[in-house]
């Protein structure tokens, strides 16, 4: 597995450097009977736009935003239930493809 930290927003070209490292790491350091890597970009901000055009939940690479300090609670929750609501409706989507 890779994992990036990005100290800014989520960027498009972040996606290409991180196939070049998971192919890297196919290539020299996955071992037979291994899966293929996975990478992490870890930003201060997401653009969920450019993650869902980038089609990336669907990828072997995934990005997630991480907090620089606590926001309001106010926030935090909204920010908790719209995670939740996002999550169902992936697993929704999911569950309604051919093959589940």
């Amino acid at each position: 597995m890779a994992v990036e930290l990005k100290l800014d927003r989520f960027k498009a070209a972040y996606k290409g450097q991180m196939e070049l490292y998971l192919r890297w790491l196919e290539k020299y350091e996955t071992e037979d009977g291994e899966l293929p890597p996975m990478g992490l970009i870890l930003c201060a901000e997401g653009k969920r736009k450019q993650v869902e055009l980038l089609q990336l939940d669907a990828s072997v690479i995934h990005v997630a935003e991480y907090l620089t300090e606590l926001p309001p609670k106010e926030l935090l929750e909204k920010k908790l239930h719209t995670a939740i609501a996002d999550a169902k409706a992936q697993l929704e989507m999911h569950n309604k493809e051919p093959g589940f």
